[in-house]
């Protein structure tokens, strides 16, 4: 068989076994196995070996060790509570302006994504915290699911970012490590909590019935000493939280593995001090935490080894001379690769599409001249909207799960619309812009 007939059928058969309903790690391994087995004569100790060394590689490889003490940061901080006395005190603060609890949710979802990272514990969460407010003010249905589920996955991008760990430990590159990876995600994460942000304050100014805000008399019952003592004593602790973890990586104290370790413990002193310590809360976490490492490490064996085979048919070298090869312009080449990953999206989840992508794509946008920090970061952000893409995007049925009765599939799709073409409008600006994502990598890495 033809290697471009190979090519083609691997990825046919790959997105046909997902949408057949099968694990996708194992799916990927199975895919795997069958076209390196018919590439090499079925040469079965050859395949083994190039699986064990791959394995073997993954489980050297120090930055991973990030993961699961991130996730377990967040697993502490999700029954904690600290999302829930933000809330309420931006509830306070922001409730007297047009729009202002949805702001309040895009204030305290990036808060809470700059000290979780997990898309789930902030959809969740804020699905069943905002919901009832939101509704019980007069928030249109569209709207509140469009804010929670849009602003809920901010944690996938905003730093620290189990994405951004995975990819710097997938491409090994200096350029793209987990700390430039890191530094260079703040802007556009902030970016995009920002259009939201004028978005919704904008929307809800031009018609008010989308997001009135809460009553004179509710708005006054608090003083000006109140609304900042309830601000600080609720927003103090997570800032803490995030300059231990962020400030010891950009500053080049600790490692994003060692400033992981540091953000578990945080988590930890902050679940004490909000009285929410005990035997339950660590089993829980624990058990969570294992389990999620667990499904992240096995897509993470299954996508390296669906890559390696990949690549080692020559797979790679089919898709790049396709590319480079036709002669376009390679803005073109670029927007075909963001393309390619955005409907990819719809259908798949996002580490299995950074592990299967990112072998082929990255080279090839290096080849074309495109600074790899940047090309790395403009994938990243698309990424973020497979969580609210349809028809399988993780937010909306997060959401789904925890929202009342009255919310039903077509008004969280509807809601959501306005929101990923914010994330596109994002990724052009970052093509503007391109200093928006190199520049801060450049002042504390060099």
């Amino acid at each position: 068989m033809s290697l471009e007939f190979m090519t083609v059928a691997m990825f046919v058969t790959l997105i046909f076994a997902i949408m057949l309903g099968h694990p996708l790690a194992y799916t990927l391994a199975a895919v795997a196995t069958l076209f390196g087995l018919i590439d090499n004569g079925f040469n079965i100790p050859m395949l083994f070996e190039m699986f064990i060394n791959n394995t073997w590689g993954l489980m050297e490889n120090y930055t991973l060790v990030a993961i699961p003490l991130f996730i377990l940061m967040a697993q502490l901080l999700d029954r904690s509570k600290v999302s829930e006395a933000l809330f309420e005190s931006m509830y306070v603060v922001l409730g007297s302006i047009k729009g202002g609890l949805g702001l309040a949710v895009v204030l305290v979802c990036t808060v809470f994504a700059a000290t979780t990272g997990i898309i789930g514990a902030s959809v969740v969460a804020m699905g069943l915290l905002a919901t009832p407010a939101l509704m019980n003010k007069g928030y249109q249905k569209e709207m509140t699911a469009g804010i929670i589920c849009a602003s809920g996955t901010l944690g996938i991008l905003i730093p620290p970012s189990i994405m951004m760990v995975v990819y710097g430990g997938l491409t090994g590159m200096k350029e793209t490590s987990v700390g430039n990876l890191f530094a260079g995600a703040i802007f556009p994460g902030l970016l995009l909590a920002g259009l939201y942000f004028a978005y919704i304050l904008i929307r809800c100014n031009i018609n008010p019935k989308l997001g009135p805000p809460i009553s004179k008399e509710e708005a006054s019952g608090y003083t000006a000493a109140q609304k900042w003592g309830m601000t600080l004593k609720s927003l103090v602790p997570p800032l803490a939280l995030i300059l231990a973890v962020m400030g010891t990586i950009l500053g080049g104290v600790a490692t994003p593995t060692e400033a992981a370790g540091l953000g578990a413990f945080g988590a930890l002193l902050l679940a004490f001090f909000n009285k929410k310590l005990n035997w339950t809360v660590l089993k829980e976490s624990g058990y969570a935490t294992l389990k999620t490492t667990s499904m992240v490490m096995m897509l993470f064996i299954g996508g390296k080894f669906f890559s390696a085979v990949f690549l080692s048919m020559g797979g790679g070298d089919v898709v790049a001379n396709l590319l480079i090869g036709s002669g376009m312009n390679e803005w073109i080449i670029l927007f075909i690769m963001m393309f390619i990953v955005f409907i990819m999206g719809m259908f798949i989840d996002w580490a299995a599409i950074l592990l299967v992508t990112v072998p082929i794509f990255l080279p090839i946008a290096i080849e074309l001249g495109f600074d790899p920090l940047w090309f790395s970061l403009l994938l990243c952000v698309n990424l973020q909207t497979s969580f609210l893409t349809p028809p399988f995007g993780y937010a909306l049925f997060y959401f789904k799960g925890v929202a009342p009765t009255q919310f039903t599939m077509m008004h969280i799709y509807r809601g959501i619309m306005p929101f990923v073409l914010l994330q596109l409008l994002s990724i052009g600006l970052l093509c503007l812009f391109p200093s928006l994502v190199t520049w801060l990598p450049g002042v504390f890495f060099g």
